[in-house]
């Protein structure tokens, strides 16, 4: 406690202990999935986690168990923080941030197996272009949103398995080849204001490659497979985790942890940002926790089900809490998808309105910058587009409200921008 206490005051605390602490998490889950779920039923969970096609929605709590999925999900963010560390990075909020999704998208379509020919891919890139792949390692990690393909892959048509395996690795480096530069690309399009940029290059990519799987006859269709029943014990065990970053960043910050929270709120959160270089691990753990527990909270009051796609909701929105999320302009975003589902044909509590709801977060820097009505406005747009423009790709890219984000940004932002420019010359007398 002394040296973490000397980290936040300070920033001193060590390489090693900064990627221990963070490695805390998916320890923790690990710990209770093996003794939520009988261990000798672990293993063969987990071999159907690997086996079962995981395009949305598929929830792994209902696929494998719970300790099957808690122990995917936590040994695949292990690997993620293993990957920066071991390429000798230091941590940055980017580090928290791909280490969190890693986990929550683990819970639902993400294993041990299917997201190493994305990452490959990646690593290919990085060597045709003679740089190292410190520069795109967070892009592979995030792009790991398209492993659905590859479990798809390997099981398609009556192909032997080493063919379908073949086909599976191909298909995943094409992937991971044609991320980073398309990651970089689609940013200028929105600007920072969609905070799920590699979501955004991740649809474009699934969009491509299911029509050209379509287009040799194969069908692919979504499915919708949704836990139920796991609210009380997940209330407490993800309560004991938020409150616990919140008790602990305030207690190692002590009185200052008010201001420093201050400044977050202050922030647009537009791409980009990284509140643990701002303003301290004390700061980001404290914002991480209170957005856990508001987004858990939502979930909660609306009749929802925490289970293995909602809680990975909920750890997307803790994972950004690191690089541009606070309360201030993520409740605009949410507000308009609640809002929405008073005048539109579906309820706030089904299965694709509760992601929306979670996960159209990722325009928390349009309420951020442009204010709550911005924001409303963004959210009300997002659920319409998020539970539409899936049909595309057919639930094969996980981070289908990255793709959606992405749209609304583009469509709405220069909208915005130009009345603001407008007025601001009218009221200083230019001519319009």
């Amino acid at each position: 406690m002394k040296r973490l206490r000397e980290y936040c005051r300070h920033g001193h605390m060590g390489r090693n202990q900064k990627f221990l602490l963070l490695s805390l998490i998916p320890v923790y889950f690990m710990v209770i999935g093996l003794a939520v779920q009988p261990i000798d039923t672990i293993v063969p969970g987990i071999i159907r986690l690997i086996r079962e096609p995981d395009f949305l929605i598929t929830d792994y709590f209902v696929v494998g168990g719970v300790g099957a999925a808690l122990i995917n999900a936590g040994a695949l963010s292990l690997m993620s923080i293993a990957i920066v560390y071991f390429l000798g990075m230091d941590m940055t909020g980017h580090t928290i941030t791909s280490a969190c999704l890693m986990f929550g998208f683990s819970l639902f379509g993400k294993n041990l197996l299917n997201i190493w020919a994305i990452l490959a891919g990646v690593w290919l890139y990085a060597r045709v272009c003679r740089t190292s792949i410190r520069r795109y390692v967070y892009t592979g990690l995030y792009g790991t949103s398209l492993s659905p393909i590859i479990t798809e892959m390997m099981s398609i048509g009556d192909l032997p398995l080493i063919a379908r395996m073949g086909i599976a690795l191909a298909v995943g480096c094409v992937i991971g080849f044609f991320l980073p530069p398309l990651a970089a690309s689609v940013h200028f399009a929105h600007k920072g204001y969609s905070l799920y940029n590699v979501g955004f290059a991740s649809g474009i990519i699934a969009t491509v490659i299911v029509s050209v799987i379509k287009s040799f006859g194969f069908e692919v269709e979504s499915r919708l497979i949704w836990g139920t029943g796991f609210n009380r014990q997940f209330t407490i065990i993800l309560g004991i985790l938020f409150g616990g970053m919140m008790l602990a960043g305030a207690v190692t910050r002590g009185k200052e942890i008010f201001s420093d929270y201050l400044r977050i709120l202050k922030s647009s959160g537009i791409g980009g940002t990284d509140y643990l270089k701002e303003e301290g691990g004390a700061a980001a753990m404290f914002n991480m926790g209170a957005n856990g527990l508001f987004a858990m909270g939502c979930i909660l009051a609306v009749g929802g089900e925490l289970n293995g796609p909602t809680i990975g909701g909920i750890f997307t929105i803790v994972g950004f809490s690191a690089t541009g999320k606070h309360l201030r302009n993520i409740l605009p975003i949410m507000l308009g998808v609640y809002l929405a589902s008073f005048t539109k044909t579906w309820e706030i509590s089904q299965p694709s309105p509760l992601l929306a709801l979670l996960l159209s977060t990722t325009l928390a820097p349009v309420a951020g910058a442009f204010g709550p009505a911005a924001g409303i406005l963004a959210g009300y747009l997002h659920s319409s587009v998020a539970l539409n423009v899936g049909i595309v790709y057919g639930g094969m890219n996980l981070y289908n409200n990255g793709f959606a984000g992405g749209i609304v940004a583009i469509f709405l932002v220069p909208v915005i921008q130009a009345v603001i420019d407008r007025k601001v010359k009218a009221e200083g007398g230019s001519s319009l």
